[in-house]
């Protein structure tokens, strides 16, 4: 497979170096308008002893250039956010596969762009959302396919991660960075995709079952402010302004077939990381959180937690059959990486497709829609009407 990556920073390169790690895969263009980051994505290709890639860099439009000259089957997307789309739209124009770091839009207008276009090119379309890869989460989707949970009734999910500090601002100086941005001028559900990745195929959304609306809330904003009062001072620059992202941001999505799913955006207090993932159906429930499950037909003792790890070690997914404890993320972005590089090369579709990005996708600008209006907002149908007839199809497991 001939790849490109489009965007060098610390993410973009992390690609880089797993993609060096699956055979038959040549790198043979990066980009970024930081010449130096775009030389040492290179850099790792000659070290890996593979032939050096073309660097294209200068301003915001030089991946133009790339993606017209090179004679590319997929590029990897790891830029700013409110970049993604126009790289992948301008990709698939070029018949070249798209894979968008998350999220894919931050706009339902720029999401529909992504799914008619795809539609019209041919060409699939995946967000990388990689998450959805998890060893636990996969082990889940193989135990409610099983039929262990029932019917799947309600899901949670949230993205719970104290990001100020190094996310959104520098830890040492409290300047800004890019993403801070966004909590200056959107109050909305800013990072959804890590949440709700894994709970798209474990409620058959797209395959069987849509969300039809989501209504959200938000606290108030007052986590940013205590932070840079706390670390840097009362005269902090950052310390009094006026930010509009509140601190923690619930929604409520409810499906067609009467399905609910709760999502939570915690990523301003201080707290551990968490994603409190929970499957609950008619004959059980997985709590990630607690790292627990309870089944009614085989849980021992009535109505009482069982430990979670035995049900993952046996009903382990057969993406997951080596130790990839020391790649990126435990393994989790070479699963993604490798599910994606084996579709481009079959020229089939991609694990994750158009639909379930721009499902995870909208949630961004819905939310603040339903947050601004403070009344529930109608969830488009991207699959304009397939979900009744399309089957699961994301992370099948014939070995169970």
């Amino acid at each position: 497979m001939r790849g490109g990556v489009i965007g060098t920073g610390n993410r973009g390169t992390g690609h880089v170096g797993t993609l060096l790690t699956i055979a038959g895969v040549e790198i043979t263009a990066v980009c970024d308008v930081d010449g130096t980051k775009a030389a040492n994505a290179a850099s790792l290709c000659e070290k890996a002893g593979r032939k050096p890639p073309k660097v294209y860099s200068g301003d915001a439009t030089v991946y133009r250039e790339m993606l017209d000259r090179e004679k590319l089957d997929a590029v990897i997307i790891a830029t700013y956010w409110d970049s993604h789309t126009s790289i992948a739209l301008r990709a698939m124009k070029n018949g070249i596969y798209p894979g968008i770091e998350v999220p894919a839009a931050l706009t339902v207008e720029d999401t529909w762009k992504l799914v008619e276009t795809s539609e019209a090119t041919g060409i699939p379309c995946m967000m990388l959302e990689n998450w959805s890869f998890r060893q636990d989460n996969l082990a889940a989707l193989n135990m409610k396919r099983l039929g262990m949970f029932g019917d799947i009734v309600h899901c949670h999910c949230a993205h719970s991660h104290d990001c100020i500090d190094h996310w959104f601002f520098e830890n040492k100086t409290g300047d800004k960075r890019w993403p801070a941005e966004y909590l200056l001028k959107y109050n909305r559900d800013q990072y959804p995709t890590h949440s709700v990745g894994p709970i798209i195929s474990w409620m058959d959304i797209n395959r069987g079952d849509i969300f039809t609306e989501i209504y959200s809330s938000a606290s108030a904003s007052k986590g940013i402010n205590a932070y840079f009062k706390r670390e840097f001072g009362e005269n902090h620059p950052n310390a009094n302004l006026n930010y509009k992202q509140g601190d923690i941001v619930t929604s409520l999505l409810k499906t067609k077939s009467g399905k609910t799913l709760v999502i939570n955006y915690d990523m301003q207090l201080p707290r551990p990381y968490s994603n409190r993932w929970l499957l609950e159906g008619t004959l059980g429930v997985y709590d990630e959180e607690k790292s627990s499950i309870y089944l009614r037909k085989s849980s021992p003792k009535y109505h009482e937690w069982e430990p979670w790890k035995p049900y993952e070690e046996k009903y382990n997914h057969k993406w997951w059959q080596a130790d990839l404890s020391s790649q990126s993320h435990g393994g989790t972005d070479y699963v993604m990486l490798n599910q994606f590089v084996s579709s481009v090369r079959a020229k089939g579709p991609t694990p994750i497709d158009v639909y379930d990005s721009a499902v995870m996708t909208a949630i961004v600008e819905l939310s603040g829609i339903s947050i601004e209006k403070n009344a529930p907002v109608a969830f488009p149908d991207f699959t304009k009407g397939k979900w009744q007839t399309s089957k699961p199809y994301f992370a099948m497991d014939k070995s169970l």
